[in-house]
């Protein structure tokens, strides 16, 4: 593939050159370089580990590069010595990986971070500051009252406040620089769609756009150019136009990609169940009623606040039951809870890694064997060299990119993370795997190589279910699908389905209008 070089290219409005970055033994950065012209939107992908996320730190001044330069509309910074205050007089604007929601404060109180509160220098004017954020809240689709703490909102909802914090001010403001890093990973279809058209809207207003993001649709969908990091490398920058995924996986990748198969439905027995729920109510669930058998990988899908994520937490005994039983390998679970859940053989992932699954100022090691270190214990004594035996292999079975099992957790990227919780589960061989948005930040190539475990995992006996976001992934990896809207279970797919299909049962009969 080579660079597009148009001979009419709009002006340069961001460059950056020669940037390096090291975290102690890690090189994270090697000399890369990057184009962002006006009024197009530029997508940056690669792997995880790659340097995505790094280069969008360095350049916001969160990290100072080792070297490098940073020109914007003209003007020269020294990327080594930059901050967040002078990326803001650059007139940069970014949304993080971790996009910097404080749950305590208001939703107005979140949108006016980094920016003047309405009123005069000594006295806060409330009332419009709350009637300008309601109008911010409004024009993302974010129903909620402008007092109420964001500790109040879905994880989604938490994305789309951080990224009408970074875009409040755009439409006054022509010719800005927006940097999105991952915007979309929280985010289900239809919400993905409506930021997927302010980006758009935004690139037509002559406002530069470089979005990272694993997902490879909407890379084909917005992206008028791609440049591809590879082991902290640039790689190249090609034409958006006309590229196919396989395209993009190579670009990622440097080879093509070996699909995993799809995982079928097994023929069981009611004896084989390991999970048998029945009349299940709790939070917006209700009434729901399914089995899982051993071998099976079932899925869960539905739009936002249809009660996905809500199921695996009742069934976990993270949220207390209404009515309804849950008979785990033929017993009742009517009192489990998480620490009897985990020792009776159940594991789950949860979908904000960061808050719930990630023991952050730990080390890989100490990630890998959270809830399971009595293991390592003879007579009082910790069999610390088995330990570190046992997470080197799993660092190199489930291909987690670290200098080694010492290394902070958060010095890895977040695909990289989830593949440390997954192992952390995995390596357990549960009855019964729960996982609520598996691949959510994960590349292409982590992507596949978690399909690959979660259908081995399903071969070896155990019961699995997942909840995602993204239907294409449902449809290639589960052997049945059930499709929750309001709370209730409304359609039984099984294959062959598409991800279409999976996505007209979630939004359900729309009314016509002529």
């Amino acid at each position: 593939m080579s660079a597009a070089t148009p001979a009419d290219d709009p002006p340069i409005a961001l460059a950056v050159a020669g940037v390096s970055k090291n975290f102690g033994a890690t090189q994270a950065l090697r000399s890369v370089q990057l184009e962002l012209r006006a009024g197009e939107v530029h997508a940056l992908i690669g792997g995880n580990g790659c340097g995505k996320s790094t280069l969008i730190k360095c350049l916001a001044g969160v990290h100072q590069a080792d070297a490098g330069t940073l020109t914007v509309n003209g003007a020269e910074y020294d990327l080594a010595d930059q901050s967040p205050d002078r990326a803001r007089d650059a007139g940069l604007r970014f949304v993080h990986q971790d996009p910097g929601i404080f749950p305590a404060l208001s939703l107005t109180e979140n949108l006016s971070l980094g920016r003047r509160f309405e009123g005069s220098s000594r006295r806060i004017n409330w009332r419009a500051a709350h009637q300008r954020a309601r109008e911010v809240l409004r024009r993302f689709g974010i129903e909620h009252d402008p007092r109420t703490p964001a500790a109040a909102l879905s994880v989604p909802q938490r994305a789309m406040l951080a990224i009408a914090r970074a875009l409040q001010d755009q439409e006054s403001e022509h010719g800005g620089v927006l940097i999105l890093d991952e915007p979309t990973a929280a985010l289900p279809a239809p919400e993905v769609q409506v930021l997927l058209g302010w980006i758009r809207r935004l690139a037509q207003e002559g406002h530069a756009i470089l979005i990272v993001t694993h997902r490879l649709d909407e890379v084909r969908e917005v992206a008028d150019r791609v440049t591809a990091f590879r082991d902290g490398r640039y790689v190249n920058t090609i034409d958006g136009a006309g590229l196919t995924e396989s395209m993009l996986v190579e670009l990622i990748l440097g080879r093509k990609l070996d699909q995993a198969a799809s995982v079928a439905s097994p023929t069981t027995s009611t004896a084989d169940h390991v999970v048998e729920v029945r009349d299940l109510s709790g939070g917006p669930l209700a009434e729901v009623s399914f089995d899982v058998a051993a071998g099976e990988v079932l899925g869960i899908a539905g739009l936002l606040g249809s009660g996905r994520t809500e199921l695996l937490q009742l069934i976990y005994g993270l949220l207390p039951r209404r009515t309804g039983t849950v008979t785990y390998l033929g017993k009742s679970a009517h009192a489990l809870n998480p620490s009897k859940a985990c020792r009776k053989g159940m594991a789950f992932v949860p979908e904000d890694r960061a808050a719930e699954a990630v023991f952050p100022a730990s080390t890989v090691l100490e990630n890998l064997v959270q809830g399971h270190e009595h293991q390592y214990f003879r007579r009082l004594w910790l069999r610390d060299r088995v330990e570190r035996e046992d997470a080197l292999r799993d660092i190199q079975r489930f291909n987690i990119r670290t200098s080694g099992p010492t290394a902070y957790i958060e010095s890895l990227s977040g695909g990289n993370q989830q593949k440390v919780i997954l192992a952390r589960w995995l390596r357990q061989q549960p009855r019964l795997l729960l996982l609520d948005e598996p691949t959510q930040g994960v590349d292409v190539g982590a992507r596949d190589e978690i399909y690959k475990l979660i259908a081995l995992a399903a071969d070896q006996g155990c019961a699995i279910v997942v909840v995602s976001s993204e239907f294409e992934e449902l449809a290639q990896i589960c052997g049945r699908v059930l499709v929750l809207s309001h709370g209730r279970i409304v359609t039984e797919m099984r294959q062959p389905m598409n991800a279409h299909e999976i996505l007209e049962a979630s939004i359900g009969p729309r009314e016509i209008t002529v």
